[in-house]
């Protein structure tokens, strides 16, 4: 069967065991939103006591991609795993810079301790109409 066909809770499973095309489908799928989103939200929220989460934002060339590689490079010395979303709020004076992101961080891309995604908000502003 298929990642695309799994049913979640076996995502899940799959995704915790280490598998990085389930996680980066379950991601997906809560990019979509909906009801498999929040199925995802209701089976990750009682795991998800270890985990920090830390934001970071500013104006374009602020440094934010260069922080975040040094953070990794930081936190997978001391033995972490690092999981990093990239959320590009795709500018209209610069069209957005996942690519930059990424560069950015191509020393940690084969490091299988940490896994980074990179996510347009496609002129989303952190608000959604429920579904």
């Amino acid at each position: 069967m298929s990642r695309r066909t799994l049913p979640v809770p076996e995502l899940f499973e799959l995704a915790a065991a280490g598998d990085r095309a389930a996680l980066a489908r379950l991601l997906s799928l809560v990019e979509r939103g909906g009801d498999e989103a929040r199925e995802i939200g209701r089976i990750t929220y009682p795991r998800s006591g270890e985990g920090y989460t830390v934001g970071l934002t500013g104006a374009p060339g602020a440094g934010k991609s260069t922080l975040t590689s040094a953070t990794i490079g930081h936190l997978r010395a001391m033995g972490e795993e690092v999981a990093v979303l990239a959320i590009d709020p795709s500018s209209p004076f610069t069209g957005g810079a996942i690519l930059g992101d990424r560069v950015r961080m191509q020393d940690h891309a084969t490091d299988p301790g940490v896994f980074i995604r990179s996510m347009a908000t496609r002129g989303h502003l952190g608000i959604s109409p429920r579904r």
